[in-house]
């Protein structure tokens, strides 16, 4: 008898166990038996042998009439030809390889009748008629009495459809996986009896033979759903025993303080705050407020004011004598974000300046490419107090930063930091944990998989701030050449009327393979194609097509410098048009702007497109987005697209995102679903499946923490987290 644990090798002899190790990476049983059906087929109706046709997959009940073998002429190697016959017709079925290696020839003589299933061709030898036949078909010997109805229970027999390698026919997966279940022996089962009968939910081993050999596709269904139920309520269980850690782990409280900087600030925004601003305001402050760390994550969608809910909440920390860091992904997003927060506070940021308010604090910024006696004087502030607010990008995480009381970590778009790296910011504190924001716009699938699972406490922005106005997106195709000499028209439209414009290109194009940012978007349909549009082969293109509009350049080689100068020309509305890279996909704001071209759009992702678009109708001017692409219409690229141009909400174009790339581990650092501890689970069609595990789970871990009255249930769960996934948790 085999359990989960058992090695391959054991049960399936070296020579099987080495192969399935080899090209599946499947090393014990409970791997194999991990290792599910990818789909499922049957043999179908049986076929008469007078209506065959080429292509088509058939089964058909016939007798064998003659056997023979023969040596091939113009390669070694030898078939066994078999002939068969219902009475309405003859088929061939021809067996390739070495003779006497084939089971058939022993199962197949003259006179037995079986059932025979495969792809029909047409067999043409050099002298005699064109013949019907199947190449290795399966097949079945059926005794006489009964034929018809055991012909028709195999026709009906459910076929396992595995993964597999061309070094691994599916064939030996099956057979391999049958003879593990001949042998297979489970302890009690992990999931609690009463949870089972709750759920109407089935046994394991019951589960493990449905999905493997079902024998009705009622009987598959229910092994699915069992297994699923495993995956989200193991992955639920991990959540809520990190849940409960969290809650207790200590926090330095920072509750609201009336008559401080926040209600100086409150009192002078020069607009009215939303309701939702307000609400999610409201659930932050009693985060803050409480002796354990905030963990919540923050999302609105590109225009919605989390910027402002982020700086009340800082000011908050700093009202209490703490202090809050803003991390972000990039210097012009860091240096955007600090000449935001600086314009919004205006004195109350000149703590100890001449012109500085009473009860001001400063603002610092820290960036890699700051000089000596600017990165210098950050440091100071930042490790002394004076700096409340301490604004940059990776430098933050390097060990000369000190902060004296880091109260408060905010990290802009989620998606751009590891694990790692959000966790060594978190450190600095010094005595206790600090509360944790993190903020996006468009949750990539990751970013959408943890939320769906309950990992944070979430926040959500769905209302627009007044006065913001409507984008409208349209994709200029390749079939209406006349959309794209209309798309350089409009552009000196605009400028004509004082108005900016971006254009967006996935690389910079410098040098051969030099792919910019832009993302990989995963189609198979990029293959072959030309490489991506680079800003410096379309710049010349564009001094010609917009001659007499000043035209700006931006991507991330230039030096830092550099950028923050061309940003704050484009700013001052000194640039009519800025040619960059999606180094300005979050955080620029220039309300002036009111076009967006993305060329070679298909060459982005989903949240890349939204968060580009977001850079546009940022103020009361209508903004124009146009995706220019030679994707043909039907592809995925193209599909992709479209969603894009058909809504504005960034939520909805999250849940695209998760179908089209998955939601990658939710249990490890993998962004992108290329790696996924789910096998069966996916999170835009389970979310009901998701929202009962977790109920249950809080339920069970709330009573059991330690699962010590689960003690099958414990070994189901440390063997999922091994020592990667459980270090990720306990940094997450």
């Amino acid at each position: 008898m085999a359990n989960l644990d058992e090695p391959l090798s054991k049960v399936l002899g070296d020579k099987t166990a080495n192969a399935l190790k080899k090209g599946l990476d499947l090393h014990t049983v409970g791997d194999l038996l991990h290792h599910y059906p990818r789909r499922y087929a049957h043999r179908g109706e049986l076929t008469q042998l007078s209506g065959l046709q080429d292509g088509e997959h058939v089964t058909v009940m016939a007798e064998v009439e003659k056997v023979q073998g023969r040596s091939l002429t113009r390669s070694p190697g030898y078939v066994l030809e078999i002939t068969v016959t219902d009475g309405t017709g003859q088929l061939k079925l021809s067996f390739f390889g070495r003779k006497g290696s084939y089971r058939a020839e022993k199962d197949l003589s003259p006179g037995t009748r079986g059932l025979f299933a495969g792809k029909i061709s047409t067999y043409r030898p050099r002298s005699g008629k064109a013949m019907r036949q199947l190449t290795h078909p399966q097949y079945k010997v059926v005794a006489e009495k009964g034929a018809e109805e055991a012909a028709q229970e195999w026709a009906d027999e459910i076929i396992p459809i595995y993964p597999s390698t061309k070094a691994l026919p599916i064939e030996t997966i099956g057979t391999s996986v049958g003879t593990v279940l001949d042998q297979l022996s489970l302890p009690d089962d992990p999931m609690p009896g009463a949870l089972l009968g709750r759920r109407r939910l089935i046994g394991l081993r019951e589960a493990y033979e449905g999905i493997h050999r079902p024998r009705s596709w009622d009987e598959l269904g229910k092994a699915r759903a069992r297994l699923k139920w495993d995956e989200a309520f193991v992955v639920q269980v991990a959540l809520a025993q990190r849940r409960l850690a969290a809650a207790a782990l200590p926090a330095t409280p920072r509750p609201p303080s009336f008559g401080g900087l926040q209600a100086e600030f409150d009192a002078r925004l020069p607009f009215e705050l939303t309701e939702g601003q307000r609400k999610v305001g409201d659930e932050i402050a009693a985060d803050l407020a409480r002796e354990h760390p905030m963990h919540r994550l923050l999302q609105g969608d590109v225009g919605a004011g989390k910027t402002v809910v982020a700086l009340r909440a800082m000011l908050q920390v700093v009202d209490n004598g703490g202090q809050a860091a803003l991390l972000a992904p990039t210097e012009v997003l860091a240096q955007q974000h600090y000449r935001s927060i600086t314009g919004m506070l205006g004195d109350l940021a000149e703590a100890g300046r001449i012109g500085g308010a009473e009860n001001a604090t400063r603002v610092a910024l820290l960036t890699g490419s700051q000089g000596a006696k600017a990165r210098k004087e950050a440091l100071l502030d930042a490790a002394s107090g004076t700096a409340g607010i301490v604004v940059g990008t990776h430098a933050l995480l390097q060990e000369s930063v000190q902060f004296a009381d880091l109260g408060l970590v905010v990290v802009d778009e989620q998606h751009r930091f590891g694990v790692e790296q959000r966790d060594a910011l978190r450190e600095k504190s010094g005595g206790g944990r600090p509360h944790v924001l993190v903020m996006t716009a468009t949750p990539i699938p990751r970013t959408v998989a943890m939320t769906v699972f309950g990992d944070l406490e979430t926040s959500v922005l769905g209302q627009l701030p007044a006065g913001r106005s409507e984008i409208r997106t349209h994709v200029v195709p390749p079939e209406k050449p006349a959309f794209l000499a209309r798309t350089w028209e409009r552009i000196k439209e605009e400028a004509a009327q004082g108005r900016q414009i971006y254009i967006v290109c996935p690389r910079i194009g410098e040098k051969e393979g030099d792919e910019g940012d832009a993302m990989d978007t995963g189609d198979a349909e990029d293959s072959g194609r030309r490489s991506p549009l680079g800003i410096m082969e379309v710049l010349p293109k564009l001094e010609e097509l917009l001659a007499g509009l000043r035209l700006g350049v931006l991507h991330g080689k230039l030096h830092p410098d550099e950028k923050d100068a061309v940003m704050r020309r484009f700013t001052g509305r000194e640039l009519d048009v800025l040619l960059a890279t999606t180094v300005i996909e979050v955080g620029v704001d220039v309300p002036n702007a009111t076009v967006m071209v993305i060329m070679d759009a298909d060459r982005f992702g989903v949240s890349q497109l939204h968060q580009l678009r977001g850079r546009v109708g940022r103020g009361s001017l209508q903004g124009l987005c146009l995706l220019v692409t030679d994707a043909e219409p039907g592809s995925k690229a193209r599909e992709r697209l479209d969603a894009v141009a058909s809504t504005t909400d960034g939520f909805k174009l999250s849940r695209l995102d998760l179908e089209q790339r998955r939601e990658g581990d939710v249990l490890g650092a993998a962004q992108a679903g290329r790696t996924s501890s789910l096998r069966l689970l996916t999170l835009h069609r389970d979310e009901d499946v998701i929202r009962d595990a977790r109920e249950e789970a809080t339920a069970l871990v709330d009573s059991d923490p330690g699962l010590a009255d689960h003690p099958g249930l414990a070994t189901v769960l440390a063997s999922l987290l091994d020592d990667d996934r459980a270090g990720f948790l306990e940094k997450t």
